[in-house]
């Protein structure tokens, strides 16, 4: 069977990228497209592969500024000649999932997410943009939407890395999903003895604002809580300067810096809203549990009073009133490591390789009625 795997852009190593990395063991002959290609940015078994760009791969800059690129982005899918392909697996965050398949091909769509920067996110990226991106973001935006909608009908299954992602297809795009969360490579982790598991506090992730790292910073400020942030992003800066004398900035470091950090913390705080979350379960299989908001993908990973405890709200009162009922608690640190060891990369590989060969008998055996896309704009016109 020849396969064609579409992914959004690889410029980098971030959970995506570990998703493909598993659909490549799967299907270890098949093709990866993609927009942007960074060979110095991915993994060596990423780039083992056979990759081909689309057109955006040779604008300017375009390494660096792939996203200014986004309007494009439909157009360059679309001339991607995948006539020889039998099934299709597009990997969706960014552009990928618009795609013209043939016509005999079977396609599924891995969804991180509909693109956040025009749905659920849309407001929170309009606001923090310059003056001309805010002229230009509107239009564009609107083609978007359009464009993205009517592609789910070019989708024969979605599968959806959390519940949270399967209500926002079911919400967009009026289609049902298979939930199969994505896979986190628990084996690189291990906890440490209860006497080397230290008092501080730990935060990891990109530091932009939609994961609020300042809500981490400020709360452990006010409760002089030793804090310790790793993670790089356009709020670095910013974080240095508003953190107290307990609070350590470390910036971006080295896996083996992050996993001495990850075992050795009093708990992970997580104060962001995540379609899945890879984050917290990597504190859990070192043995550490998690004190998360209480939304989106962590309340699919994190288990109240057995594995971390939740906050209702994103504010620093909340995060505060968090850490002092954890305080309160016992955690085992084998509970964290079992949950984590749910979530494995091959519990990944099994459950999307027998989605697939379902997905793929059920379009074998019969003709199906075809997915009809969601409604884009719907107008009533009275004595017309």
């Amino acid at each position: 069977m020849r396969v064609a795997i579409i992914h959004y852009w690889l410029v980098g190593m971030r959970g995506g990228e570990k998703v493909l990395e598993a659909l490549c063991k799967i299907y270890p002959e098949a093709d990866i497209y993609t927009h942007v290609y960074d060979r110095s940015a991915v993994s060596v078994a990423l780039n083992a592969r056979t990759i081909k760009t689309t057109f955006i791969n040779d604008l300017p800059y375009a390494k660096r500024l792939y996203k200014k690129y986004l309007p494009l982005m439909p157009m360059a899918l679309e001339q991607l000649d995948l006539s020889k392909y039998d099934l299709v697996i597009s990997s969706e965050s960014g552009p990928s999932k618009g795609i013209v398949p043939n016509s005999s091909a079977h396609h599924i769509c891995y969804c991180h997410s509909p693109m956040r920067y025009i749905w659920n996110m849309y407001n929170q990226y309009y606001s923090g943009s310059g003056y001309l991106s805010r002229m230009l973001m509107p239009p564009f935006a609107h083609y978007l939407r359009a464009w993205d909608v009517g592609t789910s009908s070019r989708v024969d299954s979605f599968v959806a890395n959390s519940a949270t992602v399967a209500q926002r297809i079911e919400r967009y795009y009026r289609r049902d999903a298979q939930i199969i969360h994505p896979p986190v490579d628990t084996d690189a982790f291990q906890p440490v003895g209860a006497d080397e598991v230290g008092s501080k506090y730990l935060m990891v992730g990109e530091l932009v604002a939609y994961k609020r790292p300042d809500l981490a910073v400020e709360a452990c400020n006010r409760m002089q809580a030793e804090l310790v942030v790793i993670g790089g992003g356009e709020m670095l800066g910013h974080l240095r300067k508003i953190a107290g004398p307990t609070v350590k900035i470390l910036g971006p470091q080295p896996f083996d810096v992050l996993k001495y950090h990850y075992a050795r913390c009093r708990a992970l705080l997580f104060p962001g809203e995540e379609d899945f979350g890879i984050v917290p379960l990597e504190a859990m299989a070192s043995g550490r549990p998690v004190i998360a908001f209480g939304q989106g993908g962590a309340t699919e990973t994190v288990i109240e009073g057995r594995t971390g405890t939740f906050f209702d709200e994103q504010s620093i009162d909340a995060v505060t009133n968090a850490i002092e009922r954890f305080e309160a608690m016992d955690f085992d640190p084998a509970h964290a490591v079992a949950r984590a060891g749910e979530f494995k990369t091959q519990a990944f590989i099994d459950k999307f390789s027998d989605f697939a060969a379902c997905s793929l008998a059920r379009s074998i055996s019969g003709p199906a009625e075809r997915p009809r896309p969601a409604p884009v704009l719907v107008r009533t016109l009275e004595g017309a």
